[in-house]
């Protein structure tokens, strides 16, 4: 059945058909309503019209005359220039465009056109010019002046133009005012002093002659504002709904009696950190509550999450429940399986490990005498049942996302959830990545953990490099040499890891060379990580495979070429599996394209040490949209708030969806709002109902 009002398929919009309607797929419109919330990337000034004699250099004009000449030129190096000479009366403008040939078939002599651009003098120095002008064609009727306004300028893709696009968002627009509801409550339409929907769509898409250019480009009118809240409220809606849902859910209440923790304690090597106790504390009192536990624990590199985390596990197995960990890689997993059966020697504790490799253990997992469970994504396949799960512990949530979080919660009767990461996120970003979580942050690093000296290395000081991994392995350390890509690739011109791998072993035949990456079997990598763990490799060549929580004491050199191509957050991650032992530890940043943001990223990682810092510059240089793990988070995309630039909005929408929710948890006075809820999220989470 052909759905009508905001649903219509764009396709069934007058002057659309299947052919178009694929074309604006690609743009992310496939409806009505997508067409009315594709907003303009930029407005251009047209009220500036001006005669050819009036003209500057270097100023935005538009200009209508009739066309007077039609030329294609080819360059030395083929290159095709359609340049046509335009005449108002009182002088000459030639309009230049490259590699488009077809407009030889659209631009005919004495037709009337309208251009648009920048001004500059052309390559004689006798006339003006401009380069990829936009025009359009006229007839010989006179002219509407609203077309010397401000125009909306929309991303476009191969087959669509501006003038194509914005008659399509016209014609959307002209369909869809009748069926335009707005899903603001009216208080906070009132409260807030934001124009309603149709108002506010109508002046971001065609704006009044009288808003500031400035304004518009910068998101600021109250018209953009209107619809950032509206997209921030839809999103802390849906958050805090999940969070309140689960707040009334039933969960296990623990109360043990702390001996296996006091034991555990009492082996430990080392001491813990105020930090540690401190969140050790915030979790326990969590699992004491008859509601179930969702708690993120953040932490920097090396600030011993595991340990708590084990504790948590551990204070759930003496009441008598099993614990689960659930690592993104089996190298991590095995790594963990390793770690945590050598603290918990002597302790009465049966550890088992599930992966794609190691999956021997679903009868002891299934009968209960297995008590604490570490693995992969092997963890939530169908076949693997659970005694009696208790608490389920997440590493490195953003590799998941919230849909594996609600399977392996499945496994149990509600149990009690810890997610660890250690990329550190403002806590703005944590607010809309994590709002349904509790929030714990390790923030003090275990004693003895020495900075690693961080140094920018330019490509062609290669003898400087090759010395410093020289005399590291003589000092009897170890090496890391990290690559964005596995193979050459001619798009992207990176050294790759394998032609590196190759001519390292011709460089240093004296000493053991491996090579891991992502596209190599499990198996093969933990083989190649074994022997680099036992000191059997002395340089480590590897994509990013071995990105986070890869703990090699003895490795104390890490070198990243094409160290542009990293976040900050990732190459802190990468800097993080050296300094992990007593020796003093390197990070060498090789850039091959040293460009401002470049510098700009590797400055921040010289000068910063601090996870939470560097999160933050990375969020300041590249925007929240890239920053490392939030693509990955199984959130909505938002397509027109920006949660760097909106912090202040976020604030206020997270309270205004907070006071709806208190008034009414179901949403049952606001039907348009809860059918807008479950539209913005589809079927990225189980929101909506009580579990």
């Amino acid at each position: 059945m052909k759905k009508q009002g905001l649903d219509l398929q764009i396709q069934y919009l007058k002057g659309l058909g299947p052919k178009r309607a694929t074309l604006l797929k690609k743009l992310g419109i496939e409806t009505v309503k997508d067409a009315l919330y594709f907003l303009p990337a930029q407005y251009e000034d047209r009220r500036n019209k001006k005669k050819i004699f009036e003209l500057s250099v270097n100023e935005y004009v538009t200009i209508e005359g009739k066309i007077v000449q039609i030329n294609e030129v080819r360059t030395k190096s083929n290159l095709s220039i359609i340049e046509i000479t335009v005449s108002d009366g009182t002088g000459f403008i030639k309009a230049k465009w490259f590699n488009q040939l077809y407009l030889k078939k659209i631009f005919k002599e004495k037709q009337k056109i309208k251009i648009y651009g920048k001004t500059q003098i052309d390559h004689w120095g006798k006339y003006f010019e401009i380069l990829n002008p936009e025009y359009e064609i006229l007839d010989f009727s006179p002219v509407n002046s609203s077309e010397y306004g401000i125009m909306p300028i929309y991303r476009l893709t191969e087959g669509i133009s501006q003038k194509i696009i914005r008659s399509i968002i016209t014609n959307a627009f002209n369909y869809a005012k009748p069926y335009i509801v707005d899903p603001l409550p009216d208080k906070i339409i009132k409260q807030l002093n934001f124009p309603n929907l149709s108002e506010a769509l109508q002046e971001i898409h065609f704006p009044s002659r009288n808003m500031e250019i400035k304004q518009l480009n910068e998101r600021q009118t109250i018209f953009h504002k209107r619809l950032v809240f509206e997209e921030l409220f839809l999103m802390q809606l849906g958050i805090l709904m999940l969070k309140k849902n689960r707040e009334i859910e039933k969960g296990i209440s623990f109360n043990p009696e702390g001996k296996l923790l006091k034991q555990f304690f009492s082996n430990l090597p080392f001491k813990l950190t105020t930090s540690q106790m401190r969140v050790i504390n915030e979790i326990l009192n969590d699992m004491k509550k008859e509601i179930p536990m969702n708690r993120l624990l953040q932490g920097d590199v090396g600030s011993g999450k595991t340990v708590v985390a084990l504790s948590a596990m551990l204070s759930a197995v003496e009441c008598g429940y099993q614990s689960a960990l659930m690592a993104p890689t089996e190298i991590l997993a095995e790594q963990h399986f390793m770690n945590i059966s050598n603290m918990l020697k002597g302790l009465p504790v049966n550890v088992v490990i599930l992966t794609g490799t190691y999956n021997k253990y679903a009868n002891l997992i299934s009968s209960g005498v297995a008590n604490i469970v570490i693995g992969t994504h092997a963890l939530i396949q169908e076949n693997i049942k659970f005694n009696n799960l208790g608490l389920v512990v997440i590493d490195e949530q953003h590799r998941f996302g919230v849909i594996q979080r609600a399977l392996i919660k499945k496994k149990g009767f509600n149990p009690d959830t810890l997610v660890m990461t250690a990329t550190p996120i403002p806590r703005t970003l944590a607010l809309t990545v994590y709002g349904d979580l509790d929030y714990s942050v390790l923030d003090e690093l275990p004693p003895g953990r020495k900075p690693v000296i961080t140094k920018i290395i330019e490509p062609q000081n290669k003898k400087l490099i090759y010395r410093m991994i020289d005399e590291e392995i003589k000092a009897g350390g170890q090496v890391y040499i990290i690559y964005p890509v596995i193979e050459e690739s001619e798009v992207l011109d990176l050294k790759s890891a394998t032609k590196s791998y190759e001519a390292l072993q011709n460089i240093f035949p004296q000493y053991k060379i491996g090579l891991i990456h992502g596209r190599m079997a499990s198996k093969q990598i933990e083989e190649v990580m074994k022997d680099f763990r036992k000191g059997v490799i002395n340089i480590l060549v590897a994509t990013t495979v071995i990105e986070v929580g890869v703990d090699i004491p003895n490795a104390t050199l890490m070198i990243i070429a094409h160290a542009e191509r990293f976040g900050l957050a990732q190459l802190h991650q990468l800097r993080g599996r050296v300094g992990r032992g007593d020796r003093p530890s390197k990070c060498i940043l090789i850039p091959y394209k040293f460009t401002e943001e470049a510098k700009l990223r590797l400055k921040a990682m010289i000068e910063h040490s601090d996870g939470f810092k560097i999160a933050e510059e990375d969020m300041k240089i590249r925007g929240p949209g890239e920053f490392f793990g939030v693509k990955q988070s199984g959130l909505p995309d938002l397509k027109i708030a920006d949660i760097l630039k909106d912090q202040s909005m976020l604030e206020i929408a997270r309270r205004y969806a907070d006071l709806i929710l208190n008034e009414d948890s179901s949403l049952n006075k606001y039907p348009y709002l809860r059918a807008c809820l479950e539209d913005f999220w589809k079927n990225k989470i189980e929101l909506f109902t009580t579990a």
